[in-house]
């Protein structure tokens, strides 16, 4: 209710925040101008339950913990980038800049930390940083990339979200600073929604998906990748790869899709188009609303299958590996196959 309100009066009395002047360099998906609003949202209600943190849990700890404190600058860069991004729509050096700033954070946060903020996959930290760079600064372009229809961004974020929150709860971690802040931006988001839905009133703007793409990327470092076994607690790197290709599921397949159709036409993969799942989806006659709901639909069962795959699962193999990996497989090839089709119509 608390985000619904902020939403509703954010629309109200900033109806033009976040549309640029000039709209020529941009290709969007809708004819008509929003206010990019929800990013603000996400970010408020970010910061309430950080302080809520503090002052109902553990205040003498929260700003002595690194990656709290590392995760604060890095949403907070990302989120003021976004903003700068949909007022004066910044050059894309500038962008990826601070993209990999915001990961350069994350990583140096590990240091004054317990627990690790680089992907453990590698023996070779050298290499697990290599990796987390990319995976951060790949998955706020992802998140950004993904955010070209109405409730896409907003209900592939808020799965994602979700089961790290049903992970917590296994674990009954209730008291931890990411249940809190993730309960929050979860919240946030579904308020949101009710503005973002076909037809919307709002869009997230890049303010919204930058932060939405830092914080992900940081939660899926803490908890899909480096998910340890719910039995002996022990790291599978089988295991950690399956778990991040159900999780991230959408934004990998759209991602994924985009760049290989991109380089195989010799245009650059980091501009933008109208050559995503989403957009394929469209000239095959489905409106926003019922793809909406596909990508809801894809985002439950994602739900569904991790957390099987990280309470019940206990005895992993690879039998088991190449089963969840069939999963993936099969709904990025339904989800090419659409970008293959229609292929004039895509810009």
């Amino acid at each position: 209710m608390f985000s619904l309100l902020i939403n509703t009066i954010l629309l109200k009395f900033a109806t033009t925040l976040g549309i640029r002047e000039n709209e020529k360099p941009l290709i969007r998906w809708s004819s008509v101008s929003r206010p990019a609003l929800g990013g603000i949202s996400f970010y408020i209600s970010f910061l309430i339950g950080t302080a809520s943190f503090g002052i109902f849990f553990n205040n003498d700890a929260l700003f002595n913990d690194g990656q709290v404190i590392g995760l604060l600058f890095a949403s907070s860069l990302a989120f003021l980038m976004g903003l700068a991004d949909d007022a004066y729509n910044t050059k894309p050096f500038l962008k990826f800049f601070v993209q990999v700033a915001c990961a350069g954070i994350l990583i140096f946060s590990g240091n004054f930390s317990e627990t690790n903020s680089t992907i453990q996959l590698f023996d070779n930290e050298i290499l697990n940083m290599i990796l987390t760079l990319f995976w951060v600064v790949g998955i706020m372009n992802s998140i950004n990339m993904l955010d070209n229809m109405d409730g896409i961004t907003a209900i592939t974020s808020l799965f994602i979200l979700i089961i790290a929150l049903i992970f917590l709860t296994i674990d009954e971690d209730f008291k931890n600073y990411d249940f809190i802040v993730i309960l929050a931006v979860v919240a946030s988001l579904i308020g949101f929604l009710f503005h973002n839905w076909n037809p919307s009133k709002m869009f997230m703007g890049d303010s919204g998906s930058q932060f939405l793409g830092l914080l992900i990327a940081a939660v899926g470092i803490k908890y899909f990748w480096n998910s340890t076994s719910f039995v002996n607690g022990e790291l599978i790197s089988s295991k950690q790869i399956i778990m991040i290709l159900i999780v991230f599921i959408l934004p990998i397949c759209d991602t994924t899709s985009v760049v290989i159709n991109r380089l195989v036409r010799k245009q650059s993969p980091f501009v933008g188009g109208k050559d995503h799942t989403t957009h394929h989806l469209s000239y095959m006659g489905f409106t926003d609303s019922q793809i909406a709901f596909i990508y809801l639909g894809i985002s439950f069962l994602s739900l569904i299958i991790s957390i099987a795959l990280y309470r019940f699962i206990n005895n992993w193999s690879y039998w088991i590996a190449t089963g969840f990996f069939m999963y993936f497989l099969g709904i990025f090839s339904v989800l090419y196959i659409t970008t293959q089709q229609n292929k004039n119509k895509r810009k």
